[in-house]
């Protein structure tokens, strides 16, 4: 069994985004603090443009990013899909399509299946990281091959 999705997927989900949220929180309490040292109210873009940054970033992420599943291993007849405390197998034949997308950050792997499984009946998952970002995973490749087989 190999695994066919990349480690630094926690990164992605947990790490980066309590990097960026504190960060952001971090220069309003700043703001906040430096201004009551002052004696006067903290200035509204200073407190704003955080805010609207952070709303940004949150829904960038929520479509990119926190519906990743942790981990996928590849059994040759079936994929073993873990998120947190959950796996399940899912049949290469009751993959419909394999879509992957390189051009965003991560890159992503989406899998739409024909019967739901317990993460939906379309799983994202990201790939291995590789030197030359711009080809086509050879993990992947494999993969769409062997789905359009096995249909």
């Amino acid at each position: 069994m190999r695994r066919i999705s990349s480690k630094l997927t926690y990164v992605y989900k947990r790490v980066f985004p309590a990097v960026w949220f504190g960060f952001l929180g971090l220069f309003a309490a700043i703001v906040v603090v430096a201004s009551s040292a002052a004696g006067r109210w903290p200035p509204l873009p200073f407190l704003l443009v955080p805010a609207a940054i952070g709303l940004f970033g949150y829904i960038v992420m929520d479509k990119l990013v926190f519906d990743l599943v942790d981990e996928v291993f590849d059994d040759r007849e079936a994929l073993i899909i873990g998120n947190g405390r959950r796996q399940e197998r899912v049949d290469v034949r009751d993959i419909v399509n394999v879509g992957f997308s390189q051009f965003v950050n991560p890159p992503r792997v989406t899998l739409s299946l024909k019967k739901p499984s317990a993460f939906g009946s379309q799983v994202s998952f990201c790939p291995p990281v590789r030197l030359l970002p711009f080809s086509l995973n050879p993990l992947i490749g494999e993969l769409i091959q062997r789905t359009k087989h096995a249909s």
